[in-house]
């Protein structure tokens, strides 16, 4: 008897409705809005071109995020892909600066943010589901 990977397809939907809501109204300020944006959060004037590159992909998590509602199990790699690249940010930036003690205050909303994405991926993505064998591979 085979075992079926137990998905949660509510916690799927719900992480997909969060990703376009959270990533895509983010990323979509962060390119038609800048400086706007950027004064919202009190942040410093960022570089517009790799500001830019973190607004189209936010926007991109968005809308993608949108397909995996009508298909939850086949969009489940997108929040892998966004669940691994926030604790590369937490190990790879926020670490060091923690070590250094010069951790800029802004990036504490972040730090909750990113954290609550991370916590809510680890929920939804199927894992068992994602990293079996396929048959027909």
């Amino acid at each position: 008897m085979e075992n079926k990977p137990k998905i949660r397809y509510g916690w799927l939907k719900g992480m997909y409705v969060y990703t376009a809501l959270g990533a895509g109204l983010s990323g979509l300020g962060m390119i038609l809005i800048p400086e706007t944006f950027a004064s919202i959060w009190k942040m410093p004037v960022q570089d517009p071109v790799i500001y830019g590159i973190a607004g189209s992909v936010f926007l991109a998590f968005g809308l993608v995020s949108i397909f995996g509602l009508k298909s939850p199990l086949k969009f489940a790699p997108v929040l892998l892909l966004q669940m691994t690249y926030k604790i590369i940010w937490f190990i790879g930036v926020i670490l060091p600066m923690v070590f250094k003690g010069q951790i800029p205050w802004y990036a504490l909303i972040f730090i909750m943010i990113f954290a609550t994405y991370i916590i809510g991926d680890v929920i939804a993505i199927p894992f068992n589901y994602l990293l079996k064998k396929q048959l027909t591979e």
